[in-house]
């Protein structure tokens, strides 16, 4: 029998019973769905968590207070005790380092802002002018702190998108006073609206040197120490002399972890890829539901067509022509499934965009091959019983059924 034959013959089989056809190709789209949607909200998820990484600058060595037990990064490094303070001091001795482009000193809290009678709480952040070329801010109006701000402790303050326009609204706040906790800071500069980074929002920052930072909140010890190497190349050279430097200006205690921006984005990269990899076999088992679904489907219709498998062998077809036929007609249910799951499944990653378009659940290109792939595969393997049972009739037996 010549495949276009085939071809034809199992697609009007298969449409012979249409509400059967359509239940066992809507089962087989669930699980091809399951697997593009489901693998593009983990594979939009280890995205995300690059991006974020990636936006807060380049080339980067981070410093953090405290010690961590174990070598290397893991995602526990990022919250480590402090048994000695991380200093400003300690910032401006890793800017004389050698391969050091960048050092921004650290230090995070909240903090309400008060102008023209409006209240807010807000993230403050005190750092020094090179913070804004670190971490790559734009600014929409006014200038960025001053280079002498961080000794001198300047009353200035770079204000968010999101705070000028709640406070100020459309008027230019440049040169205004706001009042932050208990300082009376001046207005020099707003960040461009739309800037990210670690999650945390530019647009709603409120910026003022390190000196005025330390003297709210009444601390010397820092946040984080940032620093920019001067190439990728340098970032491991830069690391190790930032650690030597640390422990020497500490008595010779390592009671700091230093990590840099490629191993953070390394590790949760893996991490994430291999959450992907879980999620996609966890919904591949659909598939194999699907196809014992097919097996169930296809043995009923060898069941129900046994006159007609008799009439095909005495006309002269072969039981390997008649297997082949069972065969083509699950390969068929199944791709058709496929393709509907396929649809269902980009339907399904689109709307998710919709709903987070910072989200970036694009699915991957693995996953939609592997969706399709296992689909096929179930066809196959769960087809080839019914098939062989229908090979196996006699002809005579076959056409002497009755029902």
């Amino acid at each position: 029998m010549r495949l276009t034959d085939t071809l034809r013959f199992a697609s009007y089989a298969a449409m012979g019973s249409f509400v059967r056809t359509l239940l066992l190709v809507l089962a087989m789209s669930i699980g091809v769905a399951s697997v593009v949607v489901l693998t593009a909200l983990s594979d939009g998820a280890r995205r995300y968590v690059v991006d974020e990484f990636s936006s807060i600058g380049t080339n980067l060595v981070i410093v953090l207070p405290g010690r961590s037990e174990t070598r290397g990064f893991n995602p526990a490094n990022l919250v480590t005790s402090t048994p000695r303070d991380l200093t400003v001091n300690d910032a401006e001795a890793l800017l004389r380092l050698s391969g050091v482009k960048l050092v921004s000193p650290l230090l995070i809290a909240t903090s309400e802002v008060n102008a023209s009678g409006k209240l807010r709480e807000s993230m403050l952040v005190g750092t020094n002018a090179d913070y804004m070329q670190l971490r790559k801010l734009k600014l929409s109006l006014g200038r960025f702190l001053s280079k002498t701000s961080s000794k001198g402790g300047s009353p200035e303050v770079v204000l968010g998108a999101l705070i000028r326009k709640e406070l100020f609204g459309t008027e230019n706040p440049i040169g205004k006073t706001v009042r932050i906790g208990d300082k009376k800071l001046r207005v020099v500069g707003v960040l461009a609206e739309g800037g990210r980074g670690m999650g945390m929002s530019s647009d709603e920052l409120l910026i003022v040197p390190i000196a005025i930072a330390q003297t709210m909140l009444n601390t010397n010890t820092l946040f984080r120490i940032l620093i920019e190497a001067q190439s990728r190349e340098q970032i491991d050279t830069v690391k190790t002399q930032v650690l030597k430097t640390i422990i020497s200006r500490h008595e010779g205690e390592e009671d700091v972890t230093v990590i840099t921006q490629d191993a953070v984005l390394e590790t949760f990269d893996n991490i994430l890829n291999v959450l992907t990899l879980g999620i996609a076999g966890i919904a591949a088992i659909s598939l194999a539901v699907a196809g014992i679904l097919v097996m169930n489907v296809m043995l009923v219709s060898v069941t129900q067509r046994t006159a007609e498998i008799g009439l095909l062998k005495a006309l002269g077809a072969t039981s390997y022509s008649v297997q082949q036929l069972f065969i083509v007609e699950a390969l068929l249910l199944s791709t058709a499934g496929a393709i509907v799951g396929l649809g269902l499944g980009y339907l399904g990653a689109a709307f998710l965009r919709y709903l987070y378009p910072v989200f970036p659940a694009y699915p991957p290109l693995w996953a939609v091959f592997a969706g399709l792939g296992t689909a096929l595969a179930s066809g196959l393997i769960f087809g080839v019983m019914p098939a062989r049972n229908a090979a196996k009739l006699d002809a005579i037996q076959a056409l002497s059924k009755r029902y």
